[in-house]
């Protein structure tokens, strides 16, 4: 049995114990006042007598009964005293005012404390205790209304009602303050998780939300995984005093973060002025669309270091600070590691390491994504072909392209020219060439479809 339910018993042990009290004495001395000779009739005095020792045991009775069956007991002599009270109204001759005023206290009990099940169940058990003494003695119906017998119902009931609205008053204002007390706990809960919150990414604190289990386990996911630090920091940081350094770094990742969360990305860590970032994981929109996310994310944050640079000059920092990126997708081990007591949601493997390393090897200002990252994305997001690039930490070279700008973002008027096909691979940059090696392109250009021309006519 839980607390609610104990709690429940506690209350309905209660007010079923004052109501038999009260009816089992008011009853008691209405048939006193109604068959005065009782004091003389010994057999009318028994069981009377009987119901006094019923009222006083009751409560002895429930004590020594178990908590697991002490409900079920309370249900069952609920039943006996409306079935007594029933013999009650009968023995007084359904007098009207006293059985209106039994039957009343007995309503206002079995709604107060049951509800409408237990109402028809002790009406139920009142009419039949009314019917087997009606039927058993032929008790005269009267119409006669005696003062002295109505007396001590309307005593009982007075006392009932007056103790059930002063308890239940008593129990409003606790819940009041009960109420008050949770609100501001949650409002503090509130702020705690608002804290809370700024050590996580949204994505995350949604998933952990959501009811998401904690514990320590990982899964393998085809992730996309962002690098970014900003170059020449370490520079600048030797030249700046503290606390404008910070407020410059701090101004630098939360710009950069919302960028990153705008895209759908699940910030991992900030180590100095680096950010890791990955998609697909707590949630996912598909591979290419997670790489996709990536990738636009970070052209928008090449894009916003622009706006940042001219408000750093501003500030007085005129060495131009630029930002270089690497973004790799592959298969990780993402989830919760650490230990019971401390985990840290992250990801591992090596193509954590490759998209780390791209991001040492890109130049001030590039983004340089693997070539399973290219495969990807190269139909929404022009890309550069850097060749194969030397990378530390891996044996061989690694194939590597530097992301422009999205194909839309472009237009008509862009000034790169890409194609790629089998036997075929075609990339050229308008604003990179120099103007004494246009006619040597063109030219070039100009044989290579001449002599594409005369194998189509063959």
């Amino acid at each position: 049995m839980n607390a609610e339910s104990s709690k429940e018993t506690a209350r309905f042990l209660h007010y079923q114990g004052l109501f038999r009290f009260l009816t089992g004495f008011a009853g008691i001395a209405s048939l006193a006042f109604n068959y005065r000779e009782l004091s003389h009739d010994l057999n009318k005095a028994v069981p009377l007598l009987m119901v006094v020792v019923y009222i006083a045991l009751a409560p002895v009775i429930l004590q020594r009964i178990s908590q697991p069956t002490k409900a079920h007991a309370c249900q069952l002599l609920a039943l006996i005293d409306a079935l007594l009270l029933g013999c009650l109204i009968a023995l007084l001759h359904l007098s009207p005012l006293p059985s209106l005023l039994f039957f009343l206290a007995l309503q206002f009990n079995a709604l107060a404390i049951g509800g409408w099940r237990k109402l028809i169940a002790d009406d139920v058990a009142l009419f039949i205790g009314l019917l087997a003494m009606m039927l058993a003695y032929s008790f005269p119906w009267t119409m006669e209304v005696d003062l002295f017998t109505s007396l001590p119902p309307m005593i009982a009931l007075g006392l009932y009602t007056c103790v059930y609205g002063r308890n239940t008053s008593t129990e409003i204002l606790s819940d009041g303050k009960k109420i008050k007390e949770l609100e501001r706990q949650q409002i503090q809960l509130k702020l705690r998780n608002y804290r809370l919150s700024k050590y996580l990414s949204p994505t995350l604190l949604k998933a952990i939300q959501s009811g998401k289990d904690v514990k320590l386990e990982t899964h393998r996911r085809k992730l996309t995984i962002f690098f970014s630090d900003i170059k020449g920091f370490s520079e600048l940081a030797e030249e700046m005093e503290g606390q404008p350094l910070t407020n410059l770094l701090n101004n630098y990742l939360t710009e950069m973060s919302q960028i990153a969360i705008k895209h759908g990305g699940t910030i991992d860590k900030f180590i100095g002025d680096a950010v890791m970032v990955f998609f697909g994981d707590p949630s996912t929109k598909g591979v290419k669309e997670d790489c996709v996310a990536a990738v636009s994310m970070a052209i928008a944050m090449k894009k916003h270091m622009k706006e940042l640079q001219q408000r750093w000059v501003s500030q007085g920092i005129q060495k131009p600070l630029e930002i270089r990126m690497g973004i790799n997708t592959g298969y990780c081990a993402v989830g919760n590691f650490g230990t019971e007591d401390r985990l840290d949601y992250t990801l591992l493997g090596t193509e954590v390491n490759l998209a780390s390393r791209l991001e040492s090897a890109a130049q001030p200002g590039e983004i340089l994504i693997s070539h399973e990252t290219y495969s990807l994305v190269k139909e929404l997001i022009l890309c550069e072909d850097r060749g194969d690039i030397q990378i530390k930490g891996f044996q061989h070279p690694v194939k590597a392209y530097a992301a422009i700008d999205l194909r839309r973002n472009l237009g008509g008027a862009h000034q790169y020219f890409e194609h790629i096909t089998d036997g075929f691979s075609f990339y050229m940059d308008t604003d990179r060439i120099r103007n004494y090696d246009q006619d040597k392109i063109l030219q070039s250009l100009i044989d290579a479809a001449n002599h594409l021309q005369s194998r189509k006519k063959k």
